[in-house]
């Protein structure tokens, strides 16, 4: 049975990561995962990806977290918005500010996955997939 939701799968796993002080973690490579993790590394949250293929020629997305100095966590939260049963889609004039602006809204919009700031800069709408804190 195929997955329903990819994105909170892998939100799920870099949060789990971050909990268990791991260096990295493995996830299905898809094109959003992809962006996403762009937008990530961009905004500073982790430390870096790459992309492999595993024995059975499949993609994996591989995420090196981040960590400060005093080996807490770049990410203090993630948080899914837009799921397969209730997806949020919001106007250009209507783009979420996380924490004031502290945080990231991840948004897909017609010229890519962009950050919160970069769509209201774009003028552009879309549908908010996840806010990292």
């Amino acid at each position: 049975m195929g997955m329903t939701d990819p994105i909170a799968d892998m939100l799920t796993r870099i949060r789990n990561a971050y909990r268990a002080n791991m260096k990295s973690v493995d996830i299905l490579l898809s094109q959003t995962n992809f962006n996403i993790a762009k937008v990530l590394k961009k905004t500073g949250y982790i430390g870096g990806f790459n992309v492999k293929k595993d024995q059975d020629q499949k993609g994996v997305l591989r995420i090196y977290l981040k960590f400060t100095e005093s080996k807490h966590s770049a990410i203090s939260g993630l948080e899914r918005v837009s799921r397969p049963g209730r997806r949020v889609y919001v106007k250009s004039e209507d783009v979420p500010k996380v924490l004031n602006g502290y945080g990231v809204a991840i948004i897909s919009t017609s010229r890519g996955i962009v950050t919160d700031k970069e769509a209201r800069e774009l003028n552009v709408g879309g549908e908010v997939l996840c806010k990292v804190w």
